[in-house]
């Protein structure tokens, strides 16, 4: 940690040297869909205002309905910068890309969230996983977008593929929507659960505890990583400077009433954050591994291959699994 920050901080020496303005006239900011747009951009305007007086550029948000779309907006650099989940920030990193810089943190500096499974307050049938591993009740569930670290990725390993359920074969419907729309859905018993998370959970008692007060949780997962912020690598370095600079600062330096203003903005952005920390595309490496695993689980529960086929496969799994363990010993506090 202390060498990205030393790294960074070398870097935001070149903030110094002017933006090219036929390279960079404006920066557009990309949002993964966890609520609707316009709750997403109530949500950060604050922070992409002081983030446009801060580098000296115009910053734009950028909304999709999707979390494929913010990746392609990056790929194809129509989006220079973007709040992502984990799972997404591969994505945008391997076919877009992108480099993570920076990830969120808590107002007490922790970073980090849960996935979780969660049902109507009111279901007295839906208390433990193993209630909703039950294919033979008929259920209804609500899934997240397939980009979605906590939405998908985490539950379909934790839940789904270790207990080797398949979800649109157990259940009588699968719906998928973004965090905002399932909580939604279950609280007005539209579906029996859903997948989502802690982060989405405190962001609805903010801004609808009527709703938020209907919905309790069922399964809770490992710790998952802070939502990476990410940029195109080919960004102009003195552009990079100073949005890392911004990045690192806000919230730290500055006058008491600029430390405590970005503070105020902070708390009331999502979830309610704290200043950011240096982050790189390391933390993503556990995300790696889930994916390997889910891979590998797959092919064990898979009947139609045949059995050298099935070891080749697992055993190719099994190297890049390895290979990411010996990787993950050069970031040990990533």
């Amino acid at each position: 940690m202390k060498r990205l920050i030393a790294a960074g901080l070398a870097l935001a020496a070149l903030a110094s040297t002017p933006v090219r303005a036929e390279e960079i006239k404006e920066l557009n900011f990309g949002f993964i869909s966890t609520e609707s747009s316009a709750n997403l951009a109530k949500s950060f305007e604050p922070l992409l205002k002081d983030m446009e007086k801060a580098i000296g550029i115009p910053v734009k948000p950028f909304f999709v309905g999707d979390y494929a779309g913010v990746i392609e907006g990056m790929r194809f650099k129509k989006v220079d910068i973007g709040w992502f989940g984990n799972k997404s920030a591969m994505e945008a990193v391997d076919r877009a890309n992108g480099e993570v810089f920076v990830k969120t943190a808590k107002p007490d500096g922790s970073s980090g969230y849960y996935a979780l499974i969660v049902t109507n307050a009111d279901r007295k049938d839906l208390n433990e996983l193993k209630d909703v591993l039950d294919c033979s009740k008929g259920f209804n569930f609500g899934n997240g977008d397939p980009n979605s670290t906590s939405g998908f990725l985490v539950p379909s390993y934790y839940v789904f593929a270790l207990n080797n359920v398949d979800p649109n074969k157990c259940y009588k419907r699968v719906v998928a929507g973004n965090h905002e729309a399932n909580l939604l859905s279950v609280a007005n018993k539209q579906v029996d659960f859903a997948t989502n998370n802690t982060e989405n959970i405190t962001r609805l008692q903010m801004t609808r505890p009527e709703e938020a007060a209907k919905v309790k949780e069922i399964w809770r997962s490992p710790l998952i990583a802070g939502d990476p912020i990410v940029w195109r690598k080919d960004l102009p370095n003195d552009l990079k400077a100073k949005i890392y600079y911004f990045f690192m600062s806000y919230g730290r330096l500055g006058t008491d009433e600029e430390v405590a203003h970005a503070r105020e903005v902070l708390a009331k952005t999502s979830d309610g954050w704290g200043p950011f920390l240096a982050s790189s595309d390391a933390q993503l490496l556990p995300i790696r591994q889930l994916e390997l695993f889910k891979a590998k689980v797959k092919l064990q529960n898979d009947d139609k291959l045949s059995a050298d086929e099935k070891a080749k496969k697992i055993s190719e799994i099994d190297a890049k699994l390895a290979a990411l363990v010996e990787e993950q010993k050069k970031f040990p506090a990533m």
